[in-house]
């Protein structure tokens, strides 16, 4: 692994592992301070938050790839700074548009909408403005985050990242505390940080691109350029965001707040493994765009690396968290209710969401070469399956329904995009990368089957979280090992390590 490609994946890590960590520890707390029913506000607004991507019409993955083309093209620099100053004023507009929508909704969404026991109307209605303002604000950070990503500051970006993230946590359970134990003090807390980071951004942004020979200038001609490609990536994007979302649409409106909350904490259990792909992902689209561009036989050794690299980050951890996500969940909240009613949902999630990991690299791939018309056609037939299917599945089998619904459509889409992708971009490739997921995949399997003998349900708490450490370090490690790449990279490792001895 090359020493840059390294650091960009050890700070995503690092960025998504905090984020990861902050929540686990905020969480809980969240929940004891303010009762299950805010944190349910907290879970809508993060499904809202995920819905309104569908307004950045696919221009976020566009900066993140044409940053990247202009990082090997010095010379249009000019344009490429014309560029993030057009997109940028766009993002910033369409944030203030869709923070007040929220705030001149916000009545109708709490009287019409949530189903809400014990918060009065008021609360949740002062909560949803603030939702609005809260939106201003964290609109433009993934706009700043695809043009650090492309421009491969990583390292940078996450240490604003984790910055921030720590702020708002810490600072969250400290107001809390200390204030008030209600859900506008959380949020209007959260709006403050979240203004100060998007701030930053844009200046860390800005020093970032190279200098020029003027200012930058608003230029629409250049979007207009790139319309094809982010036509594209908006249609890819609106589809994505039904399929991941249109459960949590339907069940925010079918299920009272409280059992809302349950799938909530559910997906959020589940979005720890999203977090880590999401990492791996940041890190090799860039190089994969950079590569289309210049050199195919190394993009095609890039591609299979990292296939191996995600299979063996994926596997283990999803087969942890899903075969004992009760216990994990019980660890987690120290809330046997909240563990009872969210593992089962946790385990049909997990494995959805490692499936839809191992969707990613095909995806890069078909990205990095600008092509998104196979993509935008699998997401529209898979979208018409799947709504209806989540609205059946919620309405008669309720949140595990929903939830068996991912799991199908993350399967039926590697089904049929994997053979298709490898039809057209690095041919014949489909039954090597079949091969670098399945070895992995079965040894971690036969790993995770020994240790749910190991584990019962009288065991205390701390044997319980020895023993699924031990189990994670033991399936990580012989997923490495039959994984040629990367056993290679660990031997290479080893021998280094023994020259310095």
């Amino acid at each position: 692994m090359p020493g840059g490609f390294k650091r960009s994946l050890l700070a995503n890590f690092a960025g998504t592992g905090w984020s990861a960590l902050a929540q686990v520890v905020a969480i809980p707390l969240y929940i004891k301070f303010m009762g299950i029913e805010s944190y349910g506000l907290i879970g809508f607004y993060i499904m809202l938050q995920a819905i309104l991507q569908v307004l950045d019409f696919g221009l976020s993955p566009t900066v993140n790839r044409e940053m990247a083309r202009y990082s090997v093209q010095p010379e249009r620099m000019e344009e490429a700074r014309d560029l993030v100053r057009t997109l940028e004023i766009g993002y910033w507009l369409m944030g203030v548009a869709i923070g007040a929508v929220l705030v001149g909704g916000s009545g109708w969404l709490s009287t019409h909408w949530i189903h809400a026991n014990s918060l009065p109307k008021g609360r949740v209605e002062h909560a949803l403005m603030l939702m609005g303002i809260l939106s201003v604000f964290q609109w433009p950070v993934s706009f700043y985050q695809g043009g650090l990503m492309g421009l491969h500051r990583q390292v940078l970006y996450n240490t604003i990242r984790i910055v921030a993230v720590t702020l708002n946590t810490v600072g969250g359970v400290l107001v809390l505390w200390l204030v008030a134990p209600t859900i506008t003090v959380l949020l209007a807390w959260q709006v403050a940080i979240t203004a100060i980071q998007s701030v930053v951004l844009l200046v860390i942004l800005w020093k970032s691109l190279r200098p020029a020979s003027r200012s930058p200038r608003f230029a629409a001609e250049l979007v207009r350029n790139l319309w094809r490609f982010a036509a594209g990536m908006s249609g890819i994007t609106v589809c994505a965001l039904l399929l991941t979302q249109a459960d949590k649409i339907i069940l925010s409106k079918l299920l009272t707040l409280q059992v809302f909350a349950y799938y909530s904490i559910a997906g959020l259990f589940a979005s720890g493994l999203s977090m880590i792909v999401t990492s791996v992902f940041n890190t090799i689209f860039p190089r994969f765009s950079a590569l289309a561009a210049t050199n195919e036989s190394a993009l095609r050794d890039m591609y299979h690396r990292s296939t191996q690299l995600m299979a063996v980050i994926i596997f283990p951890t999803s087969a942890v968290l899903a075969v004992f996500s009760t216990q994990i969940l019980r660890l987690w909240t120290r809330n046997p209710e909240i563990a009872r009613n969210a593992g089962p949902i946790a385990t049909l999630l997990v494995i959805g969401s490692a499936i839809n990991g191992l969707n990613n690299l095909p995806y890069a791939l078909q990205l990095a070469y600008g092509w998104t018309s196979i993509g935008l056609k699998i997401n529209v037939l898979l979208t018409s399956i799947a709504i209806p299917m989540y609205w059946l599945a919620a309405k008669n089998y309720g949140p595990r329904g929903a939830a068996f619904v991912w799991m199908s459509v993350n399967t039926l889409f590697l089904v049929i995009s994997l053979p298709i992708t490898h039809s057209k971009l690095l041919r014949g490739d489909a039954w090597l990368w079949l091969v670098e997921v399945a070895m992995p995949l079965s040894v971690v399997g036969l790993i995770a089957a020994i240790g749910r003998g190991l584990i019962g349900t009288s065991m205390s708490l701390p044997l319980t979280a020895a023993i699924l450490v031990g189990l994670l370090f033991c399936a990580t490690l012989s997923a490495a090992l039959v994984s040629p790449s990367i056993r290679l990279w660990l031997t290479c490792q080893l021998s280094r390590a023994k020259l310095s001895y």
